[in-house]
Protein backbone atom coordinates (compact mmCIF):
# COMPACT_ATOMS: atom_id res chain seq x y z
CA UNK A 1 0.00 0.00 0.00
CA UNK A 2 1.21 3.22 -0.93
CA UNK A 3 1.19 6.60 1.12
CA UNK A 4 -1.34 7.93 -0.74
CA UNK A 5 -3.53 4.87 -0.82
CA UNK A 6 -2.81 4.78 3.40
CA UNK A 7 -4.56 8.23 3.60
CA UNK A 8 -7.82 7.09 1.57
CA UNK A 9 -7.83 4.30 4.33
CA UNK A 10 -7.62 6.89 6.57
CA UNK A 11 -10.77 7.95 5.62
CA UNK A 12 -12.67 4.63 5.33
CA UNK A 13 -11.09 2.49 8.02
CA UNK A 14 -14.33 2.08 10.28
CA UNK A 15 -16.52 1.22 7.31
CA UNK A 16 -13.91 -1.23 6.37
CA UNK A 17 -13.27 -2.41 9.61
CA UNK A 18 -17.48 -2.72 10.00
CA UNK A 19 -18.39 -4.49 6.58
CA UNK A 20 -15.58 -5.62 4.26
CA UNK A 21 -12.92 -6.90 7.48
CA UNK A 22 -15.74 -9.31 8.50
CA UNK A 23 -16.13 -10.53 4.63
CA UNK A 24 -12.28 -11.82 3.72
CA UNK A 25 -11.18 -12.51 7.94
CA UNK A 26 -12.27 -16.30 7.49
CA UNK A 27 -9.70 -16.39 4.24
CA UNK A 28 -7.18 -14.51 5.79
CA UNK A 29 -7.34 -16.30 9.12
CA UNK A 30 -6.79 -19.83 6.58
CA UNK A 31 -2.95 -18.46 5.81
CA UNK A 32 -2.15 -19.21 9.49
CA UNK A 33 -3.20 -23.26 8.60
CA UNK A 34 -0.60 -23.27 5.77
CA UNK A 35 2.19 -21.00 7.74
CA UNK A 36 1.69 -23.49 10.98
CA UNK A 37 3.95 -26.24 10.03
CA UNK A 38 6.53 -23.48 9.26
CA UNK A 39 5.79 -21.49 12.68
CA UNK A 40 9.56 -21.97 14.36
CA UNK A 41 9.87 -23.11 17.94
CA UNK A 42 10.71 -20.97 20.74
CA UNK A 43 8.81 -17.25 21.14
CA UNK A 44 8.61 -16.00 17.53
CA UNK A 45 8.52 -12.48 16.45
CA UNK A 46 6.49 -11.96 13.65
CA UNK A 47 5.56 -9.63 11.18
CA UNK A 48 2.04 -8.61 9.76
CA UNK A 49 2.65 -6.48 6.64
CA UNK A 50 -0.21 -4.68 6.25
CA UNK A 51 -2.12 -5.08 9.44
CA UNK A 52 -5.55 -3.71 8.63
CA UNK A 53 -7.57 -3.59 11.81
CA UNK A 54 -5.71 -6.52 13.23
CA UNK A 55 -7.20 -9.63 11.70
CA UNK A 56 -4.13 -11.92 10.95
CA UNK A 57 -1.74 -10.63 13.91
CA UNK A 58 -4.60 -10.81 16.07
CA UNK A 59 -5.45 -14.44 15.22
CA UNK A 60 -2.07 -15.30 15.25
CA UNK A 61 -1.25 -14.30 19.02
CA UNK A 62 -4.67 -16.05 19.72
CA UNK A 63 -3.76 -19.36 18.31
CA UNK A 64 0.20 -19.52 19.35
CA UNK A 65 0.65 -18.08 22.63
CA UNK A 66 4.93 -18.35 22.26
CA UNK A 67 4.45 -15.51 19.18
CA UNK A 68 4.51 -11.98 19.72
CA UNK A 69 3.42 -9.74 16.28
CA UNK A 70 4.60 -6.29 14.76
CA UNK A 71 1.63 -5.41 12.49
CA UNK A 72 2.46 -2.58 9.69
CA UNK A 73 0.43 -0.52 7.38
CA UNK A 74 0.41 3.03 5.71
CA UNK A 75 -3.25 3.81 7.82
CA UNK A 76 -2.52 5.35 10.81
CA UNK A 77 -6.35 4.88 11.41
CA UNK A 78 -5.93 1.65 10.61
CA UNK A 79 -3.18 0.56 12.98
CA UNK A 80 -4.97 2.54 15.06
CA UNK A 81 -8.30 0.51 15.03
CA UNK A 82 -5.76 -3.07 14.94
CA UNK A 83 -4.86 -1.24 18.58
CA UNK A 84 -8.15 -0.85 19.67
CA UNK A 85 -8.81 -4.32 18.60
CA UNK A 86 -6.07 -5.63 20.55
CA UNK A 87 -7.58 -3.97 23.74
CA UNK A 88 -10.56 -5.34 23.10
CA UNK A 89 -9.54 -9.00 22.40
CA UNK A 90 -6.33 -9.66 24.16
CA UNK A 91 -5.72 -10.21 27.93
CA UNK A 92 -3.14 -7.73 29.19
CA UNK A 93 -0.24 -10.17 29.28
CA UNK A 94 -0.80 -11.05 25.80
CA UNK A 95 -1.59 -7.48 24.67
CA UNK A 96 1.73 -6.34 25.04
CA UNK A 97 3.17 -8.85 22.35
CA UNK A 98 0.36 -7.23 19.73
CA UNK A 99 2.71 -3.64 18.48
CA UNK A 100 1.82 -1.59 15.20
CA UNK A 101 3.80 0.82 12.88
CA UNK A 102 3.04 2.89 10.56
CA UNK A 103 4.69 2.34 7.80
CA UNK A 104 4.40 1.25 3.76
CA UNK A 105 5.21 -2.17 2.96
CA UNK A 106 8.45 -1.44 0.18
CA UNK A 107 10.11 0.81 2.76
CA UNK A 108 10.33 -1.40 5.60
CA UNK A 109 11.43 0.48 9.21
CA UNK A 110 13.65 -2.73 10.40
CA UNK A 111 16.82 -4.15 10.27
CA UNK A 112 17.70 -7.18 8.19
CA UNK A 113 16.57 -9.81 9.87
CA UNK A 114 14.57 -9.25 12.22
CA UNK A 115 11.45 -11.45 12.13
CA UNK A 116 11.43 -15.06 12.64
CA UNK A 117 8.24 -15.06 10.00
CA UNK A 118 6.26 -12.48 8.53
CA UNK A 119 2.68 -12.37 6.61
CA UNK A 120 -0.18 -10.61 4.62
CA UNK A 121 -3.23 -10.72 3.48
CA UNK A 122 -4.99 -8.81 0.86
CA UNK A 123 -2.57 -5.99 1.03
CA UNK A 124 0.17 -6.89 -1.55
CA UNK A 125 -2.29 -6.24 -4.19
CA UNK A 126 -2.61 -2.71 -3.74
CA UNK A 127 1.25 -1.92 -3.40
CA UNK A 128 2.44 0.45 -6.34
CA UNK A 129 5.57 -2.29 -6.96
CA UNK A 130 5.02 -5.89 -5.57
CA UNK A 131 8.53 -7.03 -6.23
CA UNK A 132 9.84 -4.42 -4.11
CA UNK A 133 7.96 -4.88 -1.22
CA UNK A 134 8.52 -9.07 -1.57
CA UNK A 135 11.66 -8.16 -1.18
CA UNK A 136 11.45 -6.32 1.84
CA UNK A 137 9.47 -8.87 3.34
CA UNK A 138 12.74 -10.93 2.51
CA UNK A 139 15.41 -8.07 3.87
CA UNK A 140 13.61 -8.07 7.33
CA UNK A 141 13.35 -12.66 7.82
CA UNK A 142 16.23 -14.07 9.22
CA UNK A 143 17.84 -16.79 7.16
CA UNK A 144 15.27 -19.26 6.04
CA UNK A 145 12.25 -17.87 7.48
CA UNK A 146 9.23 -18.69 6.07
CA UNK A 147 6.64 -16.04 4.57
CA UNK A 148 2.56 -16.10 3.86
CA UNK A 149 0.59 -14.32 1.98
CA UNK A 150 -2.54 -14.35 0.41
CA UNK A 151 -4.03 -12.01 -2.33
CA UNK A 152 -6.92 -11.68 -5.12
CA UNK A 153 -6.37 -13.56 -8.38
CA UNK A 154 -7.36 -11.64 -11.57
CA UNK A 155 -10.65 -12.78 -12.92
CA UNK A 156 -13.03 -11.81 -15.78
CA UNK A 157 -16.40 -13.09 -13.96
CA UNK A 158 -19.57 -12.02 -14.78
CA UNK A 159 -20.79 -9.61 -12.54
CA UNK A 160 -22.76 -10.95 -9.38
CA UNK A 161 -26.28 -10.77 -9.30
CA UNK A 162 -26.71 -8.02 -6.60
CA UNK A 163 -24.12 -5.40 -8.28
CA UNK A 164 -25.45 -5.98 -11.33
CA UNK A 165 -28.89 -4.78 -9.56
CA UNK A 166 -27.39 -2.16 -7.88
CA UNK A 167 -25.91 -0.63 -11.69
CA UNK A 168 -29.52 -1.40 -13.07
CA UNK A 169 -31.24 0.92 -10.22
CA UNK A 170 -28.83 3.60 -10.21
CA UNK A 171 -29.36 4.01 -14.01
CA UNK A 172 -33.09 4.02 -13.14
CA UNK A 173 -33.26 6.87 -10.91
CA UNK A 174 -30.92 8.51 -12.35
CA UNK A 175 -28.01 8.66 -10.54
CA UNK A 176 -24.21 8.71 -11.83
CA UNK A 177 -22.75 5.25 -11.98
CA UNK A 178 -19.85 5.05 -9.42
CA UNK A 179 -16.28 5.10 -10.82
CA UNK A 180 -14.82 1.80 -12.20
CA UNK A 181 -12.17 0.27 -10.11
CA UNK A 182 -8.60 1.24 -11.33
CA UNK A 183 -6.19 -1.58 -12.68
CA UNK A 184 -5.43 -4.51 -10.85
CA UNK A 185 -2.16 -5.94 -9.95
CA UNK A 186 -3.80 -8.72 -8.84
CA UNK A 187 -1.14 -12.31 -9.89
CA UNK A 188 -2.73 -13.71 -13.25
CA UNK A 189 -2.17 -17.13 -11.76
CA UNK A 190 -0.82 -19.09 -8.72
CA UNK A 191 2.27 -19.63 -11.36
CA UNK A 192 2.73 -16.21 -11.60
CA UNK A 193 2.55 -15.08 -8.03
CA UNK A 194 5.01 -17.81 -7.01
CA UNK A 195 7.04 -16.65 -9.54
CA UNK A 196 7.21 -13.20 -8.12
CA UNK A 197 8.02 -14.67 -4.60
CA UNK A 198 11.05 -16.76 -6.18
CA UNK A 199 12.19 -13.69 -7.85
CA UNK A 200 12.02 -11.69 -4.73
CA UNK A 201 14.58 -14.13 -2.90
CA UNK A 202 12.91 -16.98 -1.47
CA UNK A 203 12.79 -20.77 -2.11
CA UNK A 204 10.70 -23.78 -1.57
CA UNK A 205 7.53 -21.90 -2.57
CA UNK A 206 4.44 -23.10 -3.24
CA UNK A 207 0.99 -21.51 -4.43
CA UNK A 208 -2.41 -22.74 -5.29
CA UNK A 209 -5.64 -20.99 -5.56
CA UNK A 210 -8.60 -20.69 -3.35
CA UNK A 211 -11.72 -18.42 -3.32
CA UNK A 212 -13.67 -16.03 -1.17
CA UNK A 213 -17.40 -17.21 -0.29
CA UNK A 214 -19.15 -14.70 1.46
CA UNK A 215 -23.19 -14.97 1.56
CA UNK A 216 -25.10 -11.55 1.51
CA UNK A 217 -28.46 -10.67 3.02
CA UNK A 218 -30.11 -8.06 1.25
CA UNK A 219 -29.66 -5.53 4.47
CA UNK A 220 -25.81 -6.40 4.77
CA UNK A 221 -25.28 -6.16 1.12
CA UNK A 222 -26.88 -2.38 0.93
CA UNK A 223 -25.12 -1.87 4.37
CA UNK A 224 -21.53 -2.39 2.98
CA UNK A 225 -22.36 -0.52 -0.57
CA UNK A 226 -23.77 2.69 1.75
CA UNK A 227 -20.61 2.13 4.78
CA UNK A 228 -17.46 0.82 2.68
CA UNK A 229 -17.87 0.17 -1.27
CA UNK A 230 -20.02 2.61 -2.75
CA UNK A 231 -19.71 5.16 0.11
CA UNK A 232 -18.53 8.36 -1.45
CA UNK A 233 -21.70 7.78 -4.20
CA UNK A 234 -24.15 7.80 -1.00
CA UNK A 235 -22.70 10.76 0.36
CA UNK A 236 -22.97 12.58 -2.62
CA UNK A 237 -26.95 11.52 -2.43
CA UNK A 238 -29.67 13.69 -0.44
CA UNK A 239 -31.03 12.15 2.37
CA UNK A 240 -33.76 11.64 0.69
CA UNK A 241 -32.54 10.18 -2.66
CA UNK A 242 -30.79 8.17 -0.01
CA UNK A 243 -33.76 6.26 1.41
CA UNK A 244 -35.53 5.81 -2.02
CA UNK A 245 -32.57 4.39 -3.04
CA UNK A 246 -31.84 2.09 0.02
CA UNK A 247 -35.72 1.03 0.05
CA UNK A 248 -36.05 -0.08 -3.75
CA UNK A 249 -32.07 -1.78 -3.43
CA UNK A 250 -33.47 -3.23 -0.53
CA UNK A 251 -36.61 -4.79 -2.13
CA UNK A 252 -35.09 -6.07 -5.61
CA UNK A 253 -32.58 -7.91 -3.60
CA UNK A 254 -35.20 -9.39 -1.32
CA UNK A 255 -36.84 -11.13 -4.54
CA UNK A 256 -32.98 -12.81 -5.22
CA UNK A 257 -32.55 -16.36 -4.57
CA UNK A 258 -30.45 -16.90 -1.68
CA UNK A 259 -28.38 -18.87 -3.87
CA UNK A 260 -27.68 -15.56 -5.78
CA UNK A 261 -26.98 -13.43 -2.68
CA UNK A 262 -23.30 -14.85 -2.76
CA UNK A 263 -19.96 -13.03 -3.09
CA UNK A 264 -17.27 -15.76 -4.46
CA UNK A 265 -14.05 -14.64 -5.65
CA UNK A 266 -10.43 -16.21 -6.84
CA UNK A 267 -7.82 -15.65 -4.36
CA UNK A 268 -4.04 -16.88 -3.86
CA UNK A 269 -2.46 -18.10 -1.30
CA UNK A 270 1.56 -18.63 -1.43
CA UNK A 271 4.26 -19.48 1.03
CA UNK A 272 8.04 -19.61 0.92
CA UNK A 273 10.96 -19.21 2.98
CA UNK A 274 13.82 -16.67 2.81
CA UNK A 275 17.45 -17.02 1.02
CA UNK A 276 20.01 -16.54 3.57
Amino acid sequence: MSDDQGARYDRIAEGYARHWAPVIRPAAVRLLDHLAPMLPDGEPHLLDVGTGTGTLGLAALERWPGARVTGIDASSEMSAWASVEADRRLAPARRRLFATAVAVADRLPFDDGTFDLAMSSFVLQLVPNRGAALAEARRVLRPGAPFGYVTWLRHRGEIDPPDRIFDELLDELGFDPPEPDPPGRDPASPQAAAAGLRRAGFRAVRAWADVVDHRWTARSYVDFLEGFAEESLFGELTERERRILRRRLQARLGELPPADLRLRLPIVYVVGRAVG
